[in-house]
């Protein structure tokens, strides 16, 4: 059929839809039954016209529906509880090998950081700041090596250290867009902190108290850091590789499922803020506390990052060859 008859079939019809008041949006049956009508065009016009004036109108038209066909819909219950049990670590589970560049690139910049700390004892001042350095030592020299965390009041530092761990995350997703070299650098620069970090207090032969100290929230911070690095690379990769999809189309797709990967970090980071600005500083804490909270912590995030998006994989699996 040529492009203008069968725009003159079906123009009035089309308008129609277009100029529809909003008693139209009270009758979610009528909705559907249009949506489903634009979606045949569009797919014909696709196929015949693909590059037409057509098909640019009609996937337009249909975009407008499909918004007022599930703006309107009912949002079932539980539906907060689905994002986070459900939506992202499904999204986690299809996207594994992303999350392990980013966990492979963090050990090693942590290496890196540590190395280049114990071959050049100036590293650490480079990194992490004269101030900071020099604070520290004067704080071992008192017998009070973390006692840096107590030098803010617990409100103030929960809410600076909570918003900049967000607004890094963030950013790591959002760097993805460079395909994938802003996210490296940021996964980097943390990493390189981290491992000279560690062997400031091996050097000073404070390892363990370190350890025992400061992974009370950093094992749920850097984890979420290595997740949101992870989020970045799905962007990053909807550039490099869209497969089968228009680059703009797998990019659209990579975008909310590193969003989500993304958004899904944010309690984490809420709770260890509030783990480093109230807990962290108690440096007198008893031993089995600190590893019962350092425990826990980690295998929250081996549930949730590892066990639980397998579960979710392995359930839609069976669903669908049940289905079949």
């Amino acid at each position: 059929m040529r492009e203008a008859l069968f725009r003159r079939l079906n123009q009035e019809r089309w308008q129609r839809y277009e100029t529809a008041g909003p008693e139209m949006a009270q009758n979610p049956d009528e909705l559907a039954a249009r949506f489903v009508a634009l979606t045949d065009d569009l797919a014909y016009a696709q196929t015949f016209y693909p590059e037409s004036d057509t098909t640019t109108y009609l996937n337009r038209l249909a975009g407008r529906q499909h918004q007022a066909l599930y703006r309107n819909r009912p949002e079932p219950r539980g539906r907060f509880a689905r994002f986070w049990l459900r939506e992202v670590p499904l999204v986690l589970s299809q996207h594994r090998r992303e999350l392990r560049w980013a966990l492979l690139i963090t050990l090693l910049s942590a290496c890196i950081g540590a190395l280049s700390a114990a071959y050049d004892e100036t590293f650490v001042r480079v990194v992490l700041g004269d101030d900071y350095v020099n604070r520290t030592l004067a704080n071992i020299h008192r017998g009070d090596p973390m006692a840096i965390y107590k030098s803010m009041d617990e409100s103030p530092m929960f809410l600076y250290i909570t918003f900049n761990n967000v607004r890094v995350a963030l950013l790591a997703f959002a760097m993805g867009i460079s395909a994938g070299l802003g996210t490296t650098y940021m996964l980097f620069q943390n990493g390189v902190m981290l491992g000279a970090f560690q062997f400031f207090f091996f050097r000073q032969k404070l390892l363990a108290a370190a350890l025992l100290s400061i992974w009370i929230h950093g094992t749920l911070e850097i984890s979420s850091i290595v997740v949101a690095g992870g989020a970045g690379y799905i962007l990053a990769r909807g550039i490099l590789f869209p497969g089968t999809f228009t680059r703009t189309e797998a990019l659209r797709r990579a975008a909310r499922a590193g969003l989500k990967v993304a958004v899904g970090t944010v309690p984490l980071f809420v709770i260890a803020g509030f783990l480093e600005s109230f807990v962290t500083r108690h440096t007198e804490m008893p031993l089995p506390v600190s590893l019962a909270i350092i425990g826990s912590s980690a295998a929250f995030i081996g549930w949730y990052y590892v066990w639980l998006p397998r579960q979710v994989r392995r359930q839609g699996l069976v669903a669908t060859e049940a289905a079949a």
